[in-house]
């Protein structure tokens, strides 16, 4: 290291000396730990930058109609590139529909298919689920309908003691089913060969037998007015059942299934005790919950990778 030292005359000297090796490699770790929290925060404030955007575009969407992915760049000021980006995933997310040269509204009469519905979003359901599983307590009597989130919420449970747990859902029933200390009820109806669900009005009258402390349910759509929604007609009047016959409601849903579109109506917020989920709903939504008395619960954020407390 070299330093200048001016004498009383003016004279500048010239001293080099060496560090301790021990304060070199102090300072070359400082280095790299303020690069890679700089990385980190760059990656996170990309993240939430991206996210934005995306909720902006199905708002968009949602308020306009088709939107021309030309169109979507120059309001966002980003290149046509990123534009399709994101309306590849958003699409794959079921939150839109892409069509060539741009975006429309989803389908409001089909569901995207179970085996895609149980790999989206999974991180976050499963954080859902962990927030969930610590309001329930012990020899609690539960009903958990048909859905991926319900289906994580199972598995969150497993570590419990004396459930009793009402079902229509056999991947609910099959993963429960691994602790023996719990009582599982199925109920009777058609199963559906893609997911495993138990609907029909047989299914419904058994719903109607029981008096469960909390039934956990998961939706396809959640209108701005606070209307839940689903597509099969069947599915639903299980899930009316359900609300119908638990003393307290837990919804279980990702952000994605706020202002998402479906065809039945199933009930409404009012009806629901407490919402799961895993980001901030909407300013509006959040009010409404507010002003219907419904506990909302945000389940904490996934940790960017590298970025585990020291």
């Amino acid at each position: 290291m070299i330093s200048q030292v001016r004498d009383g005359a003016g004279v500048v000297a010239r001293l080099r000396f060496r560090l301790p090796s021990a304060w070199g490699r102090g300072i070359s770790r400082c280095r790299i730990h303020h690069r890679r929290e700089s990385a980190q925060e760059f990656r996170l404030s990309d993240r939430v930058t991206t996210t934005s955007r995306l909720s902006e575009i199905v708002a968009l969407v949602a308020s306009r109609g088709f939107q021309t992915i030309d169109a979507l760049a120059q309001h966002f000021d980003v290149t046509v590139q990123t534009i399709r980006r994101d309306l590849n995933a958003l699409a794959a997310e079921g939150r839109i529909s892409r069509y060539r040269g741009g975006a429309g509204l989803p389908s409001s009469i089909e569901n995207m298919e179970y085996a895609r519905r149980k790999v989206v979003h999974l991180a976050a359901k499963q954080r859902i689920a962990a927030l969930v599983a610590a309001d329930v307590p012990e020899r609690a009597s539960l009903f958990i309908n048909i859905g991926s989130t319900t289906e994580q919420v199972a598995r969150a449970l497993l570590d419990h003691q004396h459930l009793r747990v009402i079902t229509n859902n056999l991947n609910v029933a099959r993963i429960l089913s691994e602790n023996t200390d719990f009582r599982i009820v199925i109920t009777g109806g058609m199963v559906r060969n893609g997911d495993g669900g138990i609907t029909g009005q047989a299914t419904r009258d058994m719903l109607d037998q029981f008096r469960a402390d909390i039934g956990i349910i998961g939706i396809s759509g959640i209108d701005a007015d606070g209307d839940l929604y689903d597509y099969d007609m069947d599915e639903v009047i299980c899930s009316q059942a359900i609300i119908r016959n638990a003393r307290r409601v837990f919804l279980v849903t990702d952000h994605t299934k706020f202002g998402r579109p479906a065809l039945m109506r199933v009930g409404t917020m009012a009806q629901v005790s407490a919402l799961y989920t895993d980001m901030p709903p909407p300013p509006a939504m959040t009010a409404l919950l507010a002003a219907l008395g419904v506990a909302l619960h945000v389940a904490p954020p996934e940790m960017p990778p590298g970025s585990a407390a020291s």
